[in-house]
């Protein structure tokens, strides 16, 4: 008797660049930020870039919104040393 037999690939994970990401972003939202990073070298530099799309003062809401928040976290992280 033979028995059927199902061979499943591992599907690769598709990884996406930069483009895809703000083309993704820019879809489903009024505004967006990112900002990234590279890894750093063996000084210690980083490159980092700032990438934004819509109105200008909700992009600078939405980042002083963020520092708020890790300002906030910080000042938490402070004060359980």
């Amino acid at each position: 008797m033979k028995i059927p037999v199902k061979v499943f690939k591992k599907k690769r994970k598709k990884s996406l660049n930069l483009e895809d990401i703000k083309k993704n972003l820019r879809k489903n939202n009024a505004c967006y930020v990112l900002i990234t990073c590279s890894q750093p070298s063996k000084d210690g530099e980083m490159q980092v870039e700032l990438n934004y799309s819509g109105d200008d003062n909700l992009a600078s809401y939405l980042i002083d919104g963020a520092q708020d928040v890790f300002e906030t976290r910080m000042e938490t992280a402070k004060d359980n040393f």
